[in-house]
């Protein structure tokens, strides 16, 4: 992989250690060569994310949608700044630009991505790995739902494992790496479905 796109909150938290993580992440993808393509921003998980990547000499590139420039306080340090016209617009630039997603911990915007992401490889837009590091148990309630849906019936066998968690990014990356590609809904038959 040469880039991924790392999704992630744009608040800082009142515990240091998702600040922490994101710096984590940052300096790591750095270090094995890995550009990052993120929402642009220089606040909460996602500047220090930035920070932390560049300062350790890697590519960030940013996409950020015009509107919240001024609110998010656009991070002109990237490597390269997108400034696109609008959210779906920023998605697509993150599947274009990327080899994979990473998601770190965040709100309501991290799930949207994390979840267009997942949608988009089932449906078969894309073929590229979708992982989850679950820090601090922090994505623990998401996953039980995703088992929940699997369970139930709602998300196909051939499916339930397009979301890759793990606790540890080595082995997190590891998994993204070794990713074999799944049967896409676009590639099944009536009967499959």
């Amino acid at each position: 992989m040469k880039r991924i796109a790392v999704y992630c909150g744009s608040a800082t938290p009142e515990d240091p250690r998702y600040i922490a993580l994101a710096r984590e992440v940052g300096a790591e993808l750095a270090r094995r060569g890995i550009g990052v393509v993120y929402g642009g921003g220089k606040l909460g998980l996602m500047g220090a994310l930035a920070d932390a990547t560049l300062a350790a000499g890697g590519e960030v590139i940013g996409v950020i949608p015009k509107e919240l420039v001024n609110p998010e306080v656009a991070n002109n340090a990237c490597t390269e700044l997108h400034v696109v016209t609008s959210m779906h617009q920023r998605k697509a630039m993150f599947t274009d630009l990327s080899d994979g997603f990473l998601t770190l911990p965040g709100g309501v915007g991290t799930m949207d991505e994390l979840w267009e992401a997942v949608s988009w490889a089932q449906l078969g837009y894309h073929a590229k790995p979708v992982g989850v590091l679950n820090a601090f148990g922090f994505y623990d309630g998401l996953l039980a739902f995703q088992r929940h849906m699997v369970e139930v019936g709602f998300i196909r066998p051939a499916h339930e494992h397009i979301i890759m968690a793990e606790r540890e990014l080595d082995l997190l990356l590891e998994r993204m790496a070794a990713h074999e590609p799944i049967q896409a809904i676009f590639d099944m038959k009536a009967a499959d479905l």
